[in-house]
């Protein structure tokens, strides 16, 4: 008995020890997309706001593109279980289970959950070509010629790709859009600014500044209700107001470690999470890109992971129903 108190004391110690240590080196915040677009975005900001609660840690951001996001990640899930590697993802982590049928990594077994980051409503784009002023107008013409449209995202599994899936699904057109994949947001949208594609499912961290500048026509927002705080968005209609029932659809990010990362280091990270979630420059940057921070049960490891679960089932039916598989 006196040997395995010793024992938990020993393990209690050094694992206060080494929370106390970390890091001991630069963390590396895997981005499983190209630089530039949203999700990028949202690292970038997520690690100057968690340098200061980790000592002023030297935080690096690595984009590692491909494949939907799951080269990135299982870069992450293969990568050293000391915390010095972190991943940023979207809903990603939940739509590949549907999207890929053989996956090099399983996204509730081989990752520790950190917490989450941010809600991202989507926006509705069209070319400026459109003749549409609005959405109704919008809606109306897509009806009359889906078949003859082009529909643009930023590759399976992209957030725009299941945007675009799950719209087209609620629209139940005669005719489907024809989906043009791109190598990245970015391209994707210079495809829509020049004319080149109809229309774009995008996260408000990438299209604010696109519709503010008049670059691209702002139709509507995936959210329940509009945005009435976001300046540029205030005036376009929710989907739900619009008439496409039940619409609700948010782009969420969170944080991740490798499997088996100690639970001292786990916590640490989670900690500097939520200290950096209440930073006011991170909110407000977050804020001017249409982003809401967490503040629920799902800043917690735990939260988090439930929920992940929970949108695991529901994409997967989704993915399911439209036949759409990235394999």
């Amino acid at each position: 008995m006196k040997k395995l108190v010793v024992l938990a004391l020993s393990a209690a110690i050094s694992a206060g020890a080494l929370a106390q240590t970390f890091p001991s080196k630069p963390i590396t915040i895997v981005v499983p997309f190209a630089a530039g677009g949203p999700t990028d975005l949202v690292a970038r900001q997520l690690a100057e706001a968690m340098r200061k609660p980790l000592g002023d840690a030297n935080i690096i951001v690595e984009n590692a593109a491909g494949a939907g996001g799951t080269i990135g990640a299982g870069k992450v899930a293969r990568a050293d279980k000391d915390g010095h590697t972190l991943l940023v993802w979207h809903i990603g982590m939940a739509a590949t289970a549907g999207l890929y049928r053989k996956l090099p990594f399983k996204a509730l077994d081989d990752f520790e959950y950190l917490g989450m980051i941010n809600d991202v409503p989507m926006t509705l784009l069209g070319s400026p070509k459109l003749e549409a002023k609005n959405y109704k107008e919008f809606a109306s013409y897509i009806q009359a010629n889906g078949g003859k449209l082009n529909l643009a995202h930023a590759g399976l599994g992209s957030a725009s790709h299941l945007c675009g899936l799950m719209w087209q699904s609620a629209l139940k057109l005669d005719k489907a859009m024809t989906t043009i994949p791109f190598g990245g947001t970015a391209p994707a949208m210079n495809a829509l600014i020049g004319g080149q594609v109809d229309v774009m499912c995008d996260q408000t961290t990438n299209t604010v500044s696109q519709i503010e500048a008049g670059r691209v026509k702002g139709f509507a927002v995936t959210t329940a209700k509009p945005l009435s705080d976001n300046k540029v968005l205030k005036d376009l209609p929710s989907l739900q107001q619009a008439g496409v029932k039940d619409f609700n659809l948010t782009i969420w990010h969170g944080l991740y470690a490798p499997k088996g990362t100690p639970a001292a280091v786990t916590k640490r990270l989670n900690d500097a999470l939520k200290v950096a979630l209440k930073d006011p420059e991170f909110i407000k940057r977050q804020e001017a890109l249409g982003a809401v921070i967490v503040t629920d049960n799902r800043i917690t490891p735990e939260g988090h992971k439930t929920f992940v679960a929970g949108q695991i089932k529901s994409l997967s039916a989704v993915i399911q129903a439209a036949g759409q598989f990235a394999d």
